[in-house]
């Protein structure tokens, strides 16, 4: 019989492997998505306004040309995963001014990777959606336009 001195080095590292593989922190110590982005690390603003670069938005009377800029911008970037009265890929935005902040709208599209990864309410989205909302590199100029146009979808009663 041939000397193989190779298969013990060979059945240590696999050993190795599998005790780093399966093993590491107990259950108390591993983070759940919860606790990942921990509302407890967010501010009051950013729980009701969202984290992101807009931080201030003044509204008044909606404006008919900038809510048209905003169809537009809404037609080419957003109404693939959106509808206004029913949910799609993402939720209906009909009466999303209704539900959240002007600046939370923005910040969501402005920022949507890191609402989704630290914001309870982008992880409760993703989570109903099972999609994360691309980024789709606007520019707030383009978010509040978009917002413009939301303000003025309201649902339909059927």
């Amino acid at each position: 019989m041939r000397n193989r001195p190779h298969i013990p080095a060979l059945t240590a590292t696999l050993v190795l492997f599998l005790i780093v593989g399966c093993g590491g922190a107990s259950d108390s110590e591993q983070a759940t998505p919860d606790q990942a982005g921990d509302q407890s690390s967010l501010t009051a603003d950013q729980i009701e306004n969202g984290i992101g670069p807009a931080v201030e938005v003044n509204l008044g009377p909606i404006d008919e040309a900038m809510a048209a800029k905003g169809e537009a911008i809404f037609t080419s970037k957003c109404a693939a995963c959106h509808k206004m009265d029913k949910r799609y890929v993402g939720p209906p935005l009909a009466d999303v001014t209704k539900r959240r902040s002007a600046r939370f709208i923005m910040n969501m599209m402005l920022n949507p990777d890191q609402m989704i990864r630290e914001h309870p309410t982008g992880k409760e989205m993703f989570a109903t959606y099972m999609t994360p909302m691309p980024s789709q590199n606007l520019t707030e100029e383009d978010a509040r336009h978009l917002l413009e146009y939301l303000r003025t979808q309201v649902p339909v009663v059927e």
